[in-house]
């Protein structure tokens, strides 16, 4: 059962790194030239969403091949 909890765990934080990673580096992207005027909110939850949604793809490849790495054992 720890195994269980020291996974969900490491799933959690690396979710959280990810998204933070990601929303760092989305603030960098220049979107003024898209956004139209007085869309201002709609925009910052987009952005938010990108964030979630890349940050966690990211994050699930992270832990997939982290994942992979550990039953290399029962190949030989």
């Amino acid at each position: 059962m720890d195994l269980v909890g020291y996974q969900s765990l490491t799933n959690m934080i690396s979710h959280i790194v990810f998204i933070l990673i990601t929303w760092r580096l989305l603030q960098a992207i220049n979107l003024d030239g898209i956004i139209k005027k007085g869309r201002i909110f709609e925009a910052r939850v987009l952005l938010m969403f990108l964030t979630i949604t890349i940050g966690t793809a990211v994050s699930n490849f992270f832990l997939d091949y982290l994942q992979w790495s550990q039953n290399l054992k029962f190949l030989l």
